[in-house]
């Protein structure tokens, strides 16, 4: 379908229509003002669905009621606070921007598009968001849901993903745009796409834009939107030695430009496959530690999917009686009743929970 003043019209109308008498989604940082909050939550749903999201939203704020008060916080704070989320890189570029914005524009956020774009892990959707929800400047949010609907409604089976691609949606989307409440209409494709017009089952009979939705009437609901390729995954494999002194536990902090990157760890060892106890102790990398212990213990396997990558994680607990050399930096012998205030990966969290260190 090609947009015509008409589509246009009854595409706006309609969905501003459904959003006034037909959209109950409740989420607490929706008909939000305030640029914290809603800075907050967009950094939070990058890449996060917003049930899962929720709850790191409720706690952020509620230990960090202002900007000033997240600026102020410890990088260990925030990453605990953090920790499951995923995509940790957030959480850094959140602290430098909450740090820059109080320190720098005396706890103001820039009033503008262009001025937020220009924010630490700020990118053309969250500053879209932050300008319409935040101040009402005629700014369209495009994001997965707004890609699907817009797919869907017009048939438009360029991908999504590719520059191409994202100049046709970002074009179509301000064409769009309900400049006089940009926010009504921003919330409510965003809500229609996650509600409504899902990627998988979508509730086209409840969906006001289903008289003239071209996927809906050409039958393409399960083809569009188009992806230019399939992403592959890979599988990485982890083995964590916990090595044991007493009462206190080796660990140190992922500094590489690498997945996890600022949380900590014990003692790792990855390899192309799972290490067991035995293939363990002719490992190169174990050998080296050049330790004396008293017992080994192997503690079983986890898996943790990612986005675009599967880790397999295996565990082993070591008991020893004098501290190796560990040449590695970052790394420090934790108390284990210390272990509960660091910040690790949800992997290491449900292991170090399930065997009673928190």
């Amino acid at each position: 379908m090609e947009p015509t003043k008409t589509n246009k019209k009854f595409f706006t109308t309609s969905l501003v229509s459904w959003h006034t008498t037909g959209n109950d989604r409740s989420l607490p940082w929706k008909n939000e003002k305030d640029p914290y909050k809603i800075w907050l939550s967009e950094v939070i749903l990058q890449q996060t669905r917003a049930l899962q999201g929720l709850p790191y939203y409720q706690r952020f704020i509620t230990v960090f009621p202002t900007i000033q008060d997240m600026a102020a916080a410890s990088d260990e704070q925030a990453f605990r606070l953090w920790q499951g989320l995923g995509y940790y890189n957030r959480c850094k570029n959140m602290l430098a921007t909450a740090r820059y914005v109080t320190n720098e524009l005396h706890g103001r956020f820039p009033s503008s598009y262009d001025e937020l774009l220009g924010l630490k892990g700020i990118g053309p959707y969250t500053a879209a968001a932050i300008a319409s929800f935040a101040f009402g400047l005629p700014n369209a949010v495009v994001d997965g849901n707004v890609y699907r609907v817009l797919a869907r409604y017009y048939g438009i089976d360029t991908p999504f993903d590719t520059t191409e691609g994202k100049k046709i949606f970002a074009a179509l989307a301000n064409e769009l745009l309900d400049k006089t409440d940009s926010a009504s209409y921003n919330q409510a494709i965003m809500d229609l796409g996650a509600t409504v017009c899902t990627p998988k089952k979508a509730v086209c009979e409840q969906c006001p834009l289903q008289k003239k939705c071209s996927a809906y009437h050409l039958g393409l609901i399960d083809v569009l939107p188009v992806r230019s390729k399939k992403q592959m995954v890979k599988t990485r494999y982890f083995n964590y030695i916990l090595l044991k002194q007493k009462d206190t536990i080796w660990i140190h902090k992922r500094t590489a430009n690498d997945i996890w990157a600022n949380l900590h760890q014990p003692f790792l060892i990855e390899t192309n496959e799972p290490l067991t106890l035995k293939t363990l102790l002719f490992n190169d990398q174990f050998k080296k530690l050049n330790i004396t212990y008293s017992d080994i213990k192997y503690n079983g396997t986890s898996s943790q999917r990612l986005t675009h990558l599967v880790i397999n994680a295996s565990f082993f607990t070591i008991n020893i009686s004098k501290k190796p050399n560990i040449i590695i930096k970052n790394g420090i012998w934790m108390p284990i009743n210390e272990l509960k205030n660091t910040a690790f990966p949800k992997t290491l969290v449900s292991f170090l929970e399930n065997n009673l260190y928190f």
